[in-house]
């Protein structure tokens, strides 16, 4: 089989032999553009060289034959647009998968695209390490047909700081993962099946919008991280029994506002957050709906501020699975609660008593995950009645909103 190959603005024929497409980078002096027809080309290529490789139309597709990395980058100034990328090895302690770009020797790797690819039966999609500048940008990815642990991750960013990461489809692969990494911007991305959609570590600076995850374990979660922002994203249907919406542990400094969270196990997962002293993390007019539970407070978890959140259709509106975490010492106000049950006799918009949450010594499913399996049933539900209506011991208070708002805006 023969196929054009561009280079630049002159056009080589030659046959889709085992080395083709290597032989071509190997010659192609540096900024060149190779241009690929309908084919199959074979993978395991290396690329190390600025260097553009296009598909001119459908189904240009390189083929990693089930070993190894199909691509590997190990230069700045590379572009792959429009390829379709399938087949690599199985080997997770190798990375293998359908593209990486590695620094070379002691240099980072910038300004490169991976743009408009589809990535199928590799293990791990694609993988940044130490790549600053970069874009990939409306890529479709999946792994291989393991079980959801054994999968790779999907997309990997490892000490990569000021990419864009926009409009990526990520399904039935693993995680996506930002670790060591800054100033990245994750916006209007898919995920969907996987296990962590959008899992953070040691990482700051980011800003995470408009993307919408659904159906996995875990939605967004932020681990010792700071100083970053999640505005715009949509997590529905978090999977299990203690499938999460966002979840924050040791994070500092964050700003989670105009989130909707809904028909997941848990919305909010407060752990240990804000970690560092003098800091407090702004959680600010979110949807927060139809879940197990609205808020879940795990370990000491102080100085955030909840304001103008929609709280409405969960089974549990706070929930602490901790003997002394203080909630009552963060800043909650201005939220709507569907719960409330006060009035607003002037009319202001703003209940006249506080809404005032308690934990009641009956709700042995906090403590218990057996019970859980009735959590929901007529039966828990009615003994949640009944602790409230006459306790048989004093509840314990949670939290109040002073100012909760009667008027919901969806």
């Amino acid at each position: 089989m023969i196929r054009n190959l561009l280079i630049g603005m002159s056009a080589i024929i030659i046959s889709l032999s085992a080395n083709t497409l290597q032989d071509a980078i190997d010659n192609a002096p540096a900024g060149s553009i190779l241009k690929l027809h309908a084919g199959i080309y074979k993978g395991n290529i290396i690329i190390n060289k600025p260097l553009s490789i296009i598909g001119q139309e459908k189904d240009v597709i390189i083929d990693g034959q089930n070993k190894g990395i199909v691509i590997q980058v190990a230069s700045s100034y590379v572009t792959l647009k429009n390829l379709t990328i399938i087949n690599s090895g199985s080997r997770h302690e190798k990375l293998d998968g359908a593209i990486s770009m590695h620094k070379i020797k002691m240099a980072k790797i910038k300004q490169c695209e991976v743009s408009n690819c589809i990535i199928k039966n590799c293990l791990f999609g694609i993988d940044l390490q130490m790549v600053d500048n970069s874009i990939i940008s409306n890529n479709q990815i999946s792994s291989k047909k393991l079980p959801l642990g054994l999968r790779g991750d999907g997309l990997r960013l490892w000490y990569s700081n000021n990419n864009l990461i926009k409009n990526n489809s990520l399904i039935k692969s693993r995680d996506m993962v930002v670790w060591y990494s800054h100033g990245n911007t994750i916006e209007k991305n898919f995920g969907k099946y996987n296990r962590y959609s959008l899992h953070f570590m040691y990482a700051g600076k980011n800003i995470i919008k408009d993307n919408v995850y659904e159906n996995n374990s875990v939605g967004i979660f932020f681990m010792y991280s700071q100083d970053s922002i999640a505005t715009g994203n949509i997590v529905k249907s978090s999977l299990g029994a203690t499938g999460m919406g966002i979840g924050l542990k040791d994070a500092s400094n964050f700003i989670l506002k105009d989130n909707t969270v809904i028909y997941c196990a848990q919305g909010f997962y407060i752990d240990r957050s804000p970690f560092e002293p003098g800091t407090h993390n702004l959680i600010e007019g979110n949807k927060i709906l139809y879940n197990a539970e609205a808020m879940h407070f795990h370990s000491l978890s102080v100085n955030n501020i909840i304001k103008d959140n929609i709280i409405m259709g969960n089974i549990e509106d706070i929930v602490n699975d901790s003997k002394r975490d203080r909630i009552e010492e963060n800043k909650i106000v201005g939220n709507y609660w569907d719960n409330y049950t006060g009035f607003d006799n002037n009319g202001d918009g703003i209940g006249d008593t506080p809404h005032k949450v308690y934990r009641y010594a009956d709700q042995l499913w906090i403590y218990n995950s057996n019970v859980k399996f009735f959590y929901g049933s007529p039966v828990i539900s009615l003994l949640n009645f009944l602790a409230k209506l006459a306790p048989f011991s004093k509840p314990l208070f949670l939290m109040e909103d002073k100012k909760p708002k009667m008027k919901k805006a969806i």
